[in-house]
């Protein structure tokens, strides 16, 4: 198999380093992550696999502060998120990273246009005109802007995610299950959206999925079972991913 150093491309966007994350204790206690040492490069699209249980969620969520580690180390870019306040936390996951959830996250009395801007109307940013076209054009969303959730399909919700994700210019874009709500076509098209910031924009994207067809639109796949990393495939089809999964003893569940 083609070594992971052959993709490592430019400046880490995202790192965790000997990460291990604990729920509860005593009998009742849960490790989902054990000692867990990744790289995020920079410009580049990476899909996180692995069972239920396994502890893709868990590490996407540490890795973008919205939940904290036992131990080890998470870094945004130059960040170190261990030691940060709540606050200067916040700051950073509002100015270095964009997020695209299963559920949209949409919200329902906003426009289209509304929701898109949000993030930055809450930071106090200045919203660069140009570059919004340029994301709403490639989603496919210039004549939507006027619109409610209610009024779009669900594949378009998840573009307009996809575009509040983008609009801000985050150091990485992390989507958790983003095609878990979609139909196929739909979901081809949030993902071949997701593949072309990567391409076309130069944005990093990181997703959690349990569908093998969703992860082969990745340069780079990693899997997790029972807290640690135990395989990852480069530029795979849905097939290599299957295959894998499957020898996890996980098919086409989640």
């Amino acid at each position: 198999m083609t070594s992971a150093t052959e993709l490592q491309q430019g400046p880490v966007a995202a790192s965790a380093q000997h990460v291990s994350k604990k729920y509860g204790s005593g009998e009742t206690e849960v490790l989902a992550l054990r000692d867990v040492s990744i790289d995020f490069s920079a410009g580049q699209f990476t899909a996180i696999m692995g069972p239920s249980g396994s502890g893709k969620s868990t590490l996407m969520h540490c890795l973008a502060g919205l939940d904290d580690v036992s131990s080890g180390m998470v870094r945004i870019g130059d960040v170190t998120l261990e030691g940060l306040s709540d606050k200067a936390v916040t700051r950073m996951r509002r100015d270095r990273i964009g997020f695209v959830f299963q559920a949209f996250n949409l919200v329902p009395t906003l426009t289209a246009k509304e929701n898109i801007t949000l993030p930055l109307d809450i930071a106090g940013r200045d919203l660069d005109q140009e570059w919004f076209d340029t994301v709403v054009g490639r989603l496919g969303l210039s004549d939507r802007l006027t619109h409610r959730p209610s009024e779009l399909s669900g594949g378009q919700q998840q573009r307009v995610a996809c575009a509040r994700a983008l609009v801000g210019r985050p150091d990485i874009i992390f989507g958790d299950e983003p095609t878990g709500n979609l139909d196929s076509r739909s979901s081809g098209e949030v993902l071949s959206i997701l593949r072309a910031a990567v391409d076309d924009l130069g944005q990093t994207v990181v997703i959690v999925t349990h569908d093998p067809r969703a992860a082969s639109y990745a340069d780079r796949v990693v899997f997790l079972a029972d807290g640690q990393l135990v395989h990852e495939l480069l530029k795979p089809s849905a097939d290599d991913v299957f295959a894998v999964m499957r020898g996890l003893g996980e098919g086409e569940g989640n």
